[in-house]
């Protein structure tokens, strides 16, 4: 297990793993917008439409619990999908402050269409990692999101230069 990776005088913008992680989700993003576009939809709102279809949240707080969204932002989320005729909003009849999601058709036809474009996607980005890579990828960027729940309680500690070989490389910000 590393002690450290990075000194303080050392980390700039464009090699630390926050840059690559940044710039993974834009070019995951800007593919997934391309491909759910024809559907009326952006990236960032088919997880709201999944979640829905799936039954895994039907509220606007449990959406914002589930995604990570504040109130504000799901709320203009949730405008913008009810506008476009994806989604409907409706009272609670055992309580009239809740408001209850489902789906309109068009929601259900785009959440049945999600899957097949989410895989297509995602296979089209990982061109070129073998079934071991991608494990790979995945254990340790579970190890990265499990280290960030516990970060709080460490507290701040000096760490050592790494070794040359061991340095990330620095990515042109024009690519």
């Amino acid at each position: 297990m590393s002690d450290g990776f990075y000194l303080a005088d050392g980390v700039r913008p464009e090699s630390g793993i926050g840059y690559y992680l940044s710039k993974a989700r834009t070019a995951l993003l800007d593919r997934m917008d391309r491909a759910v576009k024809p559907l009326g939809l952006t990236a960032q709102q088919i997880s709201v439409i999944l979640l829905l279809s799936s039954g895994r949240a039907g509220t606007p707080l449990e959406l914002s619990r589930a995604l990570s969204y504040d109130s504000g932002s799901m709320t203009r989320m949730l405008d913008r999908l009810e506008k476009k005729g994806f989604v409907a909003r409706s009272r609670s009849d055992a309580d009239r402050r809740m408001v209850r999601l489902e789906l309109t058709p068009q929601g259900r036809d785009a959440a049945s269409r999600l899957p097949a474009l989410s895989a297509a996607v995602l296979d089209e980005q990982l061109r070129g990692f073998s079934d071991g890579d991608i494990a790979a990828f995945v254990a340790l960027l579970g190890r990265f999101i499990a280290n960030g729940a516990d970060s709080v309680e460490e507290p701040a500690r000096q760490v050592a230069e790494p070794a040359p070989e061991q340095r990330l490389p620095v990515i042109d910000a024009a690519e």
